[in-house]
Formats: structure tokens, sequence, C-alpha cells
């Protein structure tokens, strides 16, 4: 039995095949394309699970084809950038994907990537989040650490709600504004920064050390389950 449909979209030989191979050894069905017409071509022919998409392609960007895809498609997109190109993954993330991986990457980190996007497109909505020792009552709007209730402002909830319901997802700055303060806080990242800095401090064991709520320089934050 063939297992989940992954879209790779890479203009590099030698990176196609790689994917390809390690892909199919962990049960995955690959398609391939190396440009971003052949890549839309190929989605709408054969509707992907997930794409596997590099930000740099010889006829267009990535984040074009993120946002084209976005039109129809609610498949987890996990793009691939070169080091430094942080505002190429800030807009490809704007754009609508789900995640990203660094080149050179490590093929494990890959697939442990590429399942928590399709893990999180697949979970039902849950009443209750439990994420390591932190836990959300959705229906309550209650908080708990180590069963140890928590106080948190609506706003502080609302945005702790949001990064729980995407966990281990990476989210935008312009991202979380919109979704918890609305679409006219979209650059007031000030805001932002000083409600993460007071949820580290009510959830965090050591606020100075973040295990749950992380920062991705230059990008976001995610909300993880401590190692």
């Amino acid at each position: 039995m063939s297992g989940p449909a992954v879209l790779v979209v890479d203009d590099e030989p030698q990176i196609l095949r790689a994917l390809r191979t390690n892909l199919r050894g962990a049960g995955y069905t690959v398609h391939t394309a190396a440009t971003a017409a052949e890549a839309l071509a190929v989605a709408a022919a054969r509707p992907p699970e997930a794409v596997i998409l590099d930000l740099v392609l010889p006829d267009g960007h990535g984040t074009d084809v993120c946002r084209e895809l976005r039109r129809w498609s609610s498949a987890p997109i996990l793009v691939l950038s070169a080091v430094g190109d942080e505002q190429e993954k800030v807009a490809a993330l704007d754009a609508g994907a789900d995640d990203y991986v660094t080149k050179p990457f490590g093929m494990d980190e890959l697939l442990a990537r590429l399942r928590a996007a399709m893990r999180r497109a697949t979970s039902p909505a849950e009443p209750v989040i439990e994420i390591g020792a932190l836990s959300l009552d959705l229906e309550r709007h209650s908080v708990a650490m180590d069963g140890q209730p928590v106080s948190l402002t609506p706003i502080e909830f609302e945005l702790l709600r949001y990064l729980a319901q995407n966990e281990g997802k990476l989210l935008t700055h312009p991202m979380l504004l919109r979704a918890v303060w609305g679409p006219a806080y979209g650059d007031e990242s000030h805001y932002l920064h000083v409600y993460m800095s007071q949820l580290r401090r009510k959830i965090e064991p050591d606020p100075a050390r973040p295990r749950y709520l992380l920062t991705e320089t230059g990008a976001g934050y995610r909300l993880v389950a401590p190692s």
C-alpha cells in the first residue's frame, strides 16, 4: 500500500535524489519537480499530502509557489532555505508555509519536521491540549503547569492557545500579531515581545532559559515540548 504523497521541489538533482530515496525509504510516495511552474502543474495533477519546497527556483521564488498552493491546498509545506535567508524564510511562512529547514540539513531533522507538520494537519481539535507538563483547557480557558493553575490575562491565553494549536510550528511575528491582536497590529512587534516575556515568566521553570517558548531569531516563536 502506498504511503502519503509528498511533492519535492528543488532544482538540484542530487538533493532531489537524496530526498526521493529517503522519503521512499520512510514509506512516502514521492513526486518531484525542478521549477515553480512544474511544481504547480504536478500539484494540480496529483494533489500532494505534503510539500517540500526549495525557496530558490530557476523560474521564480518558492514564496510565490506557497502563495499559489494556498489558494486551493491545505497540505503542509516545508521550505528549504540557505543559511542567512531570514527574510525569505519569514516571507514564505507568511505566504502559507508551515515550517522550514536550513541547508545543509540532516535527513533525520527534515523527516521529523515533515512528520510533525503532517501530524498537525490531521489532528482533530482537542478541548484540552497537553504539551509536556503544560495543559490548556480550551473550553474553560484555563492553564496549568505541572498540575498547578496558571493565571493568564485573556490576551496571554489567546497567544498561548494559538501557539499550542500549532505545536512545534514556527509562527512569525506578523502571524501571531494578526491572529491575536488583529490585522491593524501586523507590524507592532513590541507588543509581542512584552507578552512573550510575560508568558515565559508564568509558565517556564526558568524564564531566562526557556524550554517551551522558543525564539527563532529574526523569524518568530515556537511552542514545543521540552526534550
